[in-house]
């Protein structure tokens, strides 16, 4: 059964990326409704314990239908018969936008470039974000759907949707042009350019995260699911005490925060090199990851020996990954040193504002998971591998390769 829902999703896969839109950036939204909608089947039927021969009735016809349409796509794809739809929704706002404005000039080039990044780039997730967690959220009105363990697992898919789609609009926003381009000729450095592209990416956070408690809190209240929810949230503050309940909550929404901004910057030294099949590569690997992560958190928790394995190599996976990211770390700071890229003192500062970071990380894991049962060199291993380093410090490093290769 898992070997045909990995088939079907990457032949979904295929067919979804192959077929010419009309839009940037429909592609990804296509495909991540698709397979969302795909495998929110396939767990309602394994909920209602469906048989296994309605499983492949479901999932055999799929395949199919997926070669079909993917030879429907490269068919038009290789004609160059791809829709244009901007024209339509230009035409849209030209009509809702009926007074005119103006806008004032920015105070300096590096305003400017934060500007242009928002939008560039900027609207890219939060567009994401809103198409795909209503769908997950029409969930809640499906009848039968009011037990405890169906919302609260409906509201965790959805408060990862955001980390999700961050990945594949990573690939969009962290791209740049090639060399002699304007790019290349502002008049801003490539330390200033990154600079623009991270605040870019904080506001781009933000506006989705706040789109989706929009969301939820509206979805929540018309379907009738709100009074559950609160009901558990006093049932869990009763037992944790009222004071440390927020703390968690206010913690797992900073952690879902940066997650989901970490998700947007640690691939954008890859974005920024120009190159397109890196790029391109980048983004396949996280459907291929996104695909093959059921039937692998499957295969751990129904075998013992795996998970017996992997439990008792856990000190040395950590200490390797440890060192991993410590290696590439020094190996980014002494070319960014050697380059001029940044100065000394800015060097000695980040690094001081890393360490910081992970410190206070460690600090609140070990305050939240204090037990005998968690060994603190966990705590600290997790705390380090969490807080980006080194692929967010190659950022300058590859835009000034790119800029003047």
């Amino acid at each position: 059964m898992n070997t045909l829902l990995a088939a079907v999703f990457l032949a979904w896969t295929q067919a979804l990326t192959w077929m010419p839109y009309g839009l940037p950036g429909l592609r990804v939204t296509v495909t991540v409704l698709w397979l969302a909608a795909l495998d929110a089947i396939v767990i309602t039927a394994i909920h209602y314990k469906a048989r296994e021969l309605l499983m492949v009735a479901i999932l055999a016809p799929q395949v199919p239908l997926a070669y079909l349409a993917a030879c429907f796509a490269v068919a038009r794809a290789r004609r160059g018969d791809v829709p244009d739809w901007r024209g339509v929704f230009s035409r849209l706002g030209q009509i809702v936008d009926i007074r005119p404005r103006q806008r004032k000039g920015f105070l300096s080039s590096a305003r400017a470039q934060t500007w242009f990044e928002w939008r560039r780039h900027g609207r890219t997730l939060p567009a994401m974000v809103g198409i795909v967690v209503p769908f997950e959220l029409l969930l809640l009105f499906i009848p039968g759907n009011d037990t405890a363990p169906i919302v609260f697992l409906i509201l965790f898919a959805v408060l990862f949707t955001p980390r999700f789609m961050a990945a594949f609009a990573a690939a969009a926003l962290s791209t740049t042009t090639s060399p002699g381009s304007f790019t290349a000729t502002r008049p801003l450095t490539s330390v200033e350019l990154i600079a623009a592209k991270l605040k870019m990416t904080v506001w781009s956070t933000l506006a989705a995260w706040v789109l989706v408690i929009i969301l939820v809190v509206v979805a929540l209240a018309l379907s009738g699911r709100m009074p559950l929810v609160i009901e558990r949230a006093h049932a869990g503050s009763e037992v944790t005490g009222t004071l440390r309940a927020i703390a968690v909550v206010l913690l797992v929404f900073a952690a879902l925060f940066a997650s989901t901004w970490k998700q947007l910057v640690q691939s954008l030294c890859i974005g920024l090199t120009g190159r397109e099949w890196l790029i391109k590569g980048s983004l396949f690997l996280a459907l291929a990851v996104l695909v093959a992560l059921g039937p692998l958190v499957d295969g751990i928790i129904w075998d013992r020996n795996v998970q017996s394995a992997i439990w008792n190599g856990l000190p040395w996976i950590l200490v390797a990954l440890v060192c991993l990211k410590m290696i590439a770390g020094a190996w980014v700071a002494i070319r960014l040193h050697d380059s001029r890229l940044l100065s000394d003192r800015t060097l000695v500062a980040g690094a001081a504002c890393w360490l910081v970071t992970v410190l206070a990380l460690y600090g609140v894991l070990e305050w939240f998971a204090s037990s005998p049962l968690i060994p603190r060199y966990f705590l600290g291993a997790i705390a380090i591998l969490q807080i980006p380093l080194a692929r967010v410090s190659a950022a300058p490093l590859a835009l000034a390769w790119s800029r003047h290769r």
